[in-house]
C-alpha cells in the first residue's frame, strides 16, 4: 500500500483480509501491530509464524470500545471499569480472567487475557468496522525493535504482510502499560507512559510490580531480552559516549557530545519515548560496530524508557536469543 492516508476503501480491504484470517499491519498510538482476528485460532497462529514468536507467549486483544470487555473477560472487578473509564481509549492494557471462548492461542494457555482499547483513529476505524477483537502484538520479528512507522513494518515483513495501513508516526512510541487485575491486589507487569502514580490515583495503592513473581501471569513484553537491535548495545554515562570511536554510534540526551557520532533524543520522557524505536532502528542500520546509549535520568517518569533500554541491551547483538 502506498505512503498515503488510507481511504475508506483501504480500510474495507483491510477488514476483508482480517475476516479471511489474514494478518495486517495496523497503527496504534503505541507501536504498529501485526493484527489478526483474535477469535480465529488459525489467524492467531499466523501471527506467531510471521513473527517467529513462542506459542506460550500471550497476545493483547485490542477492542473497539469498553463495552466489548465482557465478551473477552469474566469476573471483571470494579478497578477494571474504573481504569477503562479513565484511560481507554489509550495505552493501558488490563490483565483479567478470560472468558472460556477466548482461544488458548491468544492467552498462551493461561486463564487470563490482556485487553485494551487503542486510541489511534485508524485502529478505531478498523475495529469498529470489523466488529470484534484483534490480537495485535508489535509488527516486528521476534525480539527485535518495535515499529513506529508503516515503513518499519514493510522492512520487517515485505510481501509476507501485503496490507499495512499507514497512520503516520505513533504518538506514544513505546508499548502500553500492563496492569494485572487477576490477582488479589492489582500490580503493574510492564511499565508504560501511564505511570504508577496515575493508576494509583484511580484505584488506590498497587502491589509490588509483578515481573518475575511466580504467580504473575506471563504478559507481552516482559521477557528479559526484548526490543533489541542486532548491533551490540550498552547503556553508559554521558562521559563514556565518546568512547564509541569512529566505528560506533551513540544515542544521547538532548545533544550529541563533540567527538561522538550518532543521534540525540529529547531530554524529556515523553519525547524520548516517542522517538526511541525509530532512532534505534536508524542506528542499527548504520553499520556501526557498537551502540552506546546515554543512560536516562534515574527518575520515576523515565521508568518505562529504562525498562525498554535494559531489555534492548540484554537482547542486542546478531546472535542473541530475544523475546517479544
Amino acid at each position: 500500500m502506498p505512503n498515503r492516508r488510507p481511504s475508506p476503501a483501504d480500510i474495507d480491504q483491510a477488514v476483508a483480509a482480517l475476516r479471511r484470517g489474514e494478518a495486517i499491519g495496523l497503527p496504534t498510538e503505541t507501536v504498529y501491530g501485526l493484527a489478526a482476528d483474535a477469535a480465529n485460532p488459525e489467524a492467531v497462529r499466523r501471527i506467531f509464524a510471521l513473527k517467529g514468536r513462542p506459542a506460550d507467549h500471550p497476545l493483547i486483544v485490542h477492542l473497539p470500545d469498553v463495552e466489548a470487555m465482557p465478551a473477552w473477560a469474566r469476573d471483571i472487578p470494579d478497578a477494571a471499569w474504573e481504569l477503562a473509564q479513565r484511560f481507554w481509549p489509550g495505552p493501558l492494557t488490563l490483565i483479567l480472567k478470560r472468558q472460556p471462548r477466548v482461544p488458548d492461542e491468544v492467552t498462551g494457555g493461561q486463564d487470563t487475557v490482556g485487553l485494551r482499547v487503542p486510541a489511534h483513529p485508524l485502529a478505531q476505524a478498523v475495529l469498529q468496522s470489523f466488529g470484534g477483537g484483534l490480537a495485535a502484538p508489535s509488527a516486528n520479528r521476534f525480539g527485535r525493535i518495535s515499529p513506529t512507522r508503516a515503513g518499519h513494518v514493510r522492512e520487517e515483513f515485505g510481501d509476507a504482510v501485503p496490507i499495512v495501513l499507514d497512520g503516520g508516526e505513533c504518538e506514544v512510541g513505546i508499548e502500553s502499560t500492563i496492569v494485572d487485575l487477576s490477582a488479589r491486589r492489582p500490580r503493574i507487569l510492564r511499565p508504560g507512559m501511564i505511570g504508577r502514580a496515575a493508576v494509583e490515583a484511580v484505584i488506590g495503592p498497587l502491589g509490588e510490580n509483578g515481573e518475575g513473581d511466580d504467580d504473575a501471569p506471563r504478559a507481552s513484553g516482559t521477557l528479559e531480552k526484548h526490543y533489541a537491535p542486532r548491533t551490540p548495545l550498552r547503556l553508559v554515562s554521558r562521559a563514556e559516549l565518546t568512547t564509541a570511536g569512529r566505528d560506533g554510534r551513540v544515542l544521547a540526551l538532548a545533544t550529541v557530545p563533540e567527538g561522538a557520532h550518532g543521534l540525540a533524543l529529547p531530554a524529556h520522557p515523553d519525547g524520548y519515548a516517542h522517538g526511541l524505536y525509530a532512532a534505534l532502528r536508524e542506528l542499527d542500520a548504520s553499520g556501526a560496530a557498537r551502540l552506546l546509549v546515554e543512560r536516562p535520568p534515574d527518575d520515576p517518569r523515565w521508568l518505562a524508557v529504562h525498562d525498554r533500554l535494559r531489555r534492548a541491551a540484554a537482547g542486542a547483538g546478531p546472535d542473541a536469543e530475544t523475546g517479544t
